[in-house]
């Protein structure tokens, strides 16, 4: 059974009503940008410095864990939670978790969007200008 530690970030963010607006992998890390509901001029960037596995799911709840048990620590219109004991971390390969011990896994919870991230990283937690933010087709 997983369990949930939520992660302050420092900006009023009501989960449900956010998104993920875009996802960049750097040549050490990853960045992603999220809604910030109410503010059409900025965006939360949330950004790790180190290797990251990563996983995007076009779900709020988590229908597809293999989880056993009811999760704890879960808080209404949270965002960003630090959760040990889960399927996601398991099921990485014993050669990943060798090279990489100090992982944490981290979820991010929006109304439309998880992500999770593992790694060894902190995150990193920013709000910038929406126009700073480049979109390619």
């Amino acid at each position: 059974m997983p369990k949930y530690y939520p992660v302050e970030i420092g900006v009023p963010l009501a989960a449900s009503r956010s998104d993920l607006a875009d996802f960049q992998w750097t040549n050490i890390g990853i960045g992603a940008n999220f809604l910030l509901p109410d503010d059409d001029a900025h965006l939360l960037r949330v950004a790790f410095d180190r290797p990251c596995i990563v996983r995007l799911l076009d779900e709020m709840p988590l229908s597809t864990e293999d989880d056993i048990g009811p999760s704890e620590g879960l808080v209404s219109e949270h965002f960003v939670y630090k959760v040990e004991g889960s399927a996601f971390c398991r099921a990485q390969s014993e050669a990943w978790r060798g090279c990489f011990q100090n992982v944490r896994h981290y979820r991010f919870i929006t109304g439309w969007t998880c992500m999770d991230v593992l790694s060894e990283a902190l995150p990193s937690f920013t709000v910038i200008a929406r126009a700073v933010v480049s979109r390619t087709t």
